[in-house]
C-alpha cells in the first residue's frame, strides 16, 4: 500500500493506478469502513481511501479535539483490507492560508442534521468536493449509516456536475443491531447496552406505518420509547429519501431516520419504509 502525505506523493501514486475507487474518511476505522473498501475492490477498482479529521464540519462545542485518532492502526486495517493507496493529508494542505472558496448546501442539508449542526454540511461538502479533486475517483463509497450525508454529497456531485459515481453501502450493524460508527467508544457499558434501542424502536415503527399507522402519532411513540431508553431523542422523522423532507404518510422512496444522544454519544440511524 502506498502512503502519501504531500501533494508530490499523491500525484505519484495516482499516476501508477488509473482509475480508483475512493473511501473517504475521517480515521477510528471499523468494519463499516472496511466494508466500503470492500466494496470498491468488489467493482474491480483499485481503492484510495483517505484519513482526515476535518475541523470545518465541526461547530465549536462539538467533539474535534477528543475525536478517536489511531492512524497507525488505521493504516495497518487499510492495508490488511487491501488498500492501494492512503491518502493522509495535513489540516494546512486541506486548507491553505488564503483559501477562499468554500461550498454552501441547501436542499437536502437544511434540516435535521444539518440544524442540529449548523454548518455542518458545508464543512463535509467542502472537504468531500476537495478530495475529489485531488484523487479523481471515477467512485466513491459511502455508507448509508449516514443518510443524509449521503444525499448532501450526491446533490453537490450533481449540481456541480462533478465526473464520480456516489456508491451508496449498507450500514454494518452489530449482532444486536447497534450501528457502528467511530463514537460507539465512548459509550459506557450501560449506555451500550441501551442503544440498540434506537434501531428497535426504528424498526417497531416502520412496521406500525407500512402498516397504516398515523405517522404522526408513530413517531410520538417512538420518541418516547427512546426517552425511557434513557435517550435524549433529536429527532425521529419519516422523510422523503433523497430530498430529506418531512412526510406525513408512505412516499417511494421513504427512510426514517433519527437522532438520539445518549450520555456523552450522539447516535444516528436510519432505515427504508415501505
Amino acid at each position: 500500500m502506498i502512503i502519501a502525505r504531500t501533494f508530490e506523493e499523491l500525484r505519484a501514486a495516482r499516476a501508477t493506478l488509473g482509475s480508483i475507487g475512493f473511501v473517504p474518511t475521517m480515521g477510528a476505522l471499523h468494519e463499516g469502513h472496511l466494508s466500503l473498501i470492500e466494496a470498491a475492490k468488489t467493482a474491480g477498482l483499485p481503492v484510495a481511501a483517505s484519513i482526515f479529521v476535518n475541523p470545518t464540519q465541526f461547530g465549536p462545542r462539538e467533539d474535534f479535539a477528543r475525536y478517536p485518532r489511531d492512524e497507525a492502526g488505521d493504516l495497518a486495517k487499510l492495508e490488511e483490507a487491501g488498500c492501494a493507496l492512503a491518502w493522509l493529508p495535513t489540516a494546512d494542505i486541506m486548507y491553505p492560508p488564503h483559501d477562499s472558496t468554500h461550498i454552501q448546501m441547501a436542499g437536502p442539508a437544511l434540516h435535521w442534521e444539518g440544524a442540529s449542526r449548523p454548518g455542518h454540511f458545508n464543512g463535509v461538502a467542502t472537504v468531500v468536493a476537495k478530495l475529489f479533486g485531488q484523487l479523481r475517483p471515477q467512485a466513491a463509497y459511502f455508507g448509508e449509516k449516514d443518510w443524509q450525508q449521503v444525499q448532501v454529497v450526491s446533490r453537490m456531485v450533481a449540481d456541480l456536475v462533478l465526473p464520480v459515481e456516489i456508491v451508496p453501502v449498507p450500514t454494518v450493524r452489530e449482532a444486536d443491531g447497534l450501528a457502528l460508527s467511530s463514537r460507539n467508544r465512548y459509550l459506557t457499558a450501560e449506555e451500550r447496552r441501551a442503544a440498540p434501542r434506537l434501531y428497535a424502536t426504528l424498526t417497531h415503527a416502520a412496521q406500525e406505518i407500512v402498516a397504516g399507522k398515523e405517522v404522526a402519532a408513530t413517531l410520538h411513540h417512538a420518541r418516547h420509547e427512546l426517552a425511557q431508553a434513557g435517550m435524549v431523542p433529536d429527532y425521529v422523522a419519516l422523510v422523503h429519501a433523497q430530498s430529506l423532507e418531512a412526510v406525513s404518510g408512505l412516499v417511494h422512496p421513504a427512510r426514517l431516520i433519527a437522532a438520539a444522544k445518549l450520555g456523552h454519544v450522539r447516535l444516528l440511524d436510519n432505515l427504508p419504509v415501505g
